[in-house]
């Protein structure tokens, strides 16, 4: 599932093409996605708006846009759920058999497509008043973290998948965090210090940054069959050499550390996969 550094990479590329458009049409071809909006209400919405903006607040798109009438700026919130896709292409090229949502911008459409269904694409912004601070944002303080990570129980890697806690991490960056800042992933989100916190908060907002850094350099690309339109951590099956994998442990079972060259081992954790090295996370 796309993690908060890939829907920021994908925000980058997006808002610049899409900025300053107005939607001429909208065809939906699968209603399922739009849930609670209705397909009616979407096309009669949409019709004639201006794209004022694209953002992303944790793992939405968020599109600003400006009616054709009189009525007050709205916004049209995405989730690419585990294999949405939004692109645009030229209006000439056949529509991909899993087009959720066709946007008519002129000569080019903008394409929702989502293969399995379990994204959104939605006039309601309900979703996004129940998320926790951006990990890249000022008001992602220590005293709020910690304070936030002793009323918690749990281990502290599922804690971490909280979007309430904090907005946009998933379970590759949450395992990617706690082997950087040497944290075990089955500790009691309570039992943290406060330089144990700090240092965890150093980590998820070091491991994010790098990512969107080297996921910024991958061309994304969107023709039928290409494997890379969504990446982690800079992978892009098919890209060049120097796009190289920089995960530490997460998919790395039996692989050597490259902190301690201990072997990375993988346990469950509320149905997921952790990845960790139990000589540098005791």
């Amino acid at each position: 599932m796309p993690e908060l550094p890939e829907v920021e990479v994908l925000v980058r590329h997006l808002a610049p093409l899409v900025r300053g458009r107005t939607i001429h049409d909208v065809t939906v071809r699968r209603a399922r996605v739009l849930r609670p909006t209705s397909p009616t209400t979407l096309r009669r919405t949409l019709r004639k708006a201006r794209i004022l903006n694209v953002s992303r607040r944790a793992k939405y798109l968020v599109f600003d846009l400006r009616p054709g009438t009189v009525r007050k700026p709205f916004c049209l919130v995405a989730h690419l759920g585990m294999t949405g896709r939004i692109y645009l292409a030229p209006k000439s090229r056949p529509l991909p058999k899993h087009a959720a949502v066709v946007i008519d911008l002129g000569r080019e459409n903008l394409i929702y497509e989502d293969p399995r269904y379990f994204g959104r694409f939605m006039l309601d912004a309900a979703p996004l008043q129940r998320l926790g601070p951006e990990p890249l944002a000022a008001d992602f303080s220590l005293a709020s973290w910690q304070a936030a990570l002793r009323r918690s129980t749990q281990a502290i890697k599922v804690k971490l998948l909280d979007q309430s806690l904090i907005a946009g991490i998933g379970n590759i960056y949450a395992s990617e965090a706690l082997h950087w800042a040497a944290i075990s992933p089955r500790r009691a989100a309570r039992s943290l210090s406060r330089s144990e916190a700090a240092r965890l908060r150093r980590g998820i907002r070091q491991v994010l940054r790098t990512a969107i850094r080297f996921g910024s350099t991958v061309p994304l690309r969107f023709e039928s069959g290409h494997a890379g339109q969504l990446f982690y951590y800079g992978r892009d099956p098919g890209a060049p050499d120097y796009y190289t994998e920089r995960l530490r442990v997460y998919d790395r079972q039996g692989q050597p550390c490259h902190r301690c060259g201990g072997l990375i081992r993988r346990l469950t954790q509320a149905g997921r996969s952790t990845y960790w090295c139990p000589g540098c996370q005791r």
